[in-house]
């Protein structure tokens, strides 16, 4: 069991794992004091010379105030592995001789900096550039006590519901439209936890279209201000958690059929069903939109958040719903107020997401992801990998970790 917790907290979950500040990598550079009035001429020449392709966050020159007079010191060039200045390149030696400089050793940090606080540690030995991420999501600089409620709230949901399941101790995932703080789509783990009917004459699994997961709550309507909790059955235990999919992704094939009606399948991950029923949700608000899509939204076309990448035009207008509700048939909306995907939603989930689920809420275009408890064993988001700092993806979502109180828990994770 580990430490108590008395207070809610949102926790921000980097690209990349934070490093102390006192534990940053440094590389050794050669450097020395110099005229202010030479600084333009000199740094121009070393840019030619000796230009610093690795270390293009560090600032060239560093500035003091030393009783009340300016200070210019400047890189010189990389210091050799062992720290001699007689190892400097021809060029920068025949610069130090003909302008008389008088050269040191120092350090500066190998890396850019990736928060405020890194950045400020690493001023304390030679002044870098620090560049907050490009992309604008709401949370990466903090919540106000208003949108912190709601994540709470919501967060709180997502443990209901995975504390609902007939089956013990499962995942649940919550998404969520922002923009009316209305829940989209709900849903538990659905591996092998359903109950299928089968022909005795037939050899075959009956077809997974037709099943209907447990736990899944497709028309779930929400509250501006608060979110209304609408759970079937009574509250299981929860300190055991082997049933959750996302922290045992292989134990499906470890499993042995032992009724003719019962089954599962490994891909119907708590996220993986929610965002198939949010799918369900839209085919059945927007009908005969489908055909539609496939033609006027190539993939390549749609904008995405990934970090310095322009934005891209979209040929459709991907307006949210306003409702959750079913709409009569004859006020359904256009084709042109469909919701691409889950495009700037954000997803609660209890536990967090394992690769498969992780990269399936990049291909969706999901804005924000939270979850309460880390994923040790095939964490995705922040445990074993970091899957939202990866360049290379073509969209990025901001991830959080919302530490709740032990009396929500209520034994929730408590074997994590």
């Amino acid at each position: 069991m580990g430490m108590s917790n008395n207070s809610w907290e949102i926790i921000h979950i980097r690209g990349k794992p934070p490093v102390p500040t006192d534990q940053q990598p440094t590389v050794n550079v050669i450097a020395s004091v110099i005229d202010p009035k030479c600084a333009n001429t000199l740094v121009r020449k070393l840019n030619q010379i000796a230009p610093l392709e690795n270390l293009r966050h560090v600032k060239r020159v560093r500035k003091k105030c030393l009783e009340g007079e300016t200070q210019l010191s400047v890189i010189l060039c990389l210091a050799e592995d062992d720290i001699k200045l007689d190892t400097m390149p021809k060029d920068v030696l025949q610069l130090v001789n003909s302008c008389q400089l008088s050269a040191f050793t120092t350090k500066v940090c190998k890396s850019a900096a990736t928060s405020k606080d890194e950045w400020e540690e690493q001023c304390k030995l030679w002044p870098t550039s620090f560049h907050p991420p490009t992309y604008n999501i709401e949370g990466i600089a903090g919540f106000s006590a208003e949108d912190s409620k709601l994540v709470f709230s919501f967060i709180k949901f997502a443990l209901e519901l995975a504390r609902s399941h007939s089956d013990g101790v499962v995942n649940a995932a919550v998404i969520v439209d922002p923009s009316v703080n209305r829940v989209i789509a709900s849903a538990c783990d659905g591996i092998y936890s359903w109950q299928a009917p089968r022909d005795e004459n037939s050899k075959e699994m009956p077809s997974l279209q037709h099943v209907e997961p447990l736990g899944s709550n497709l028309f779930a309507n929400g509250s501006s201000s608060s979110v209304q909790l609408h759970i079937n059955g009574s509250p299981c235990d929860l300190k055991k958690n082997t049933a959750v999919s996302c922290l045992h992704p292989q134990q499906w094939s470890q499993q042995q059929l032992s009724s003719l009606s019962c089954y599962w399948h490994p891909l119907r991950h708590a996220a993986m069903v929610a965002i198939e029923d949010s799918a369900a949700r839209d085919r059945h608000l927007y009908p005969g939109t489908e055909h539609y899509y496939e033609k006027t939204v190539p993939v390549d076309l749609l904008q995405s958040s990934t970090m310095g990448s322009p934005a891209k035009k979209q040929k459709t207008n991907a307006t949210k719903v306003m409702d959750s509700e079913i709409a009569p048939a004859d006020h359904l909306c256009s084709q042109s107020t469909r919701p691409y995907l889950c495009t700037g939603y954000d997803i609660y989930l209890a536990w967090e997401p394992c690769i498969m689920c992780a990269m399936a809420l990049v291909h969706q275009r999901i804005r924000r992801v939270f979850y309460a408890f880390p994923n040790l064993n095939a964490g995705a988001l922040g445990s074993v990998q970091r899957l939202q700092g990866e360049k290379s993806l073509n969209h990025h979502y901001a991830v959080f970790r919302v530490m709740t109180p032990d009396e929500i828990l209520d034994g929730v994770g408590a074997s994590l």
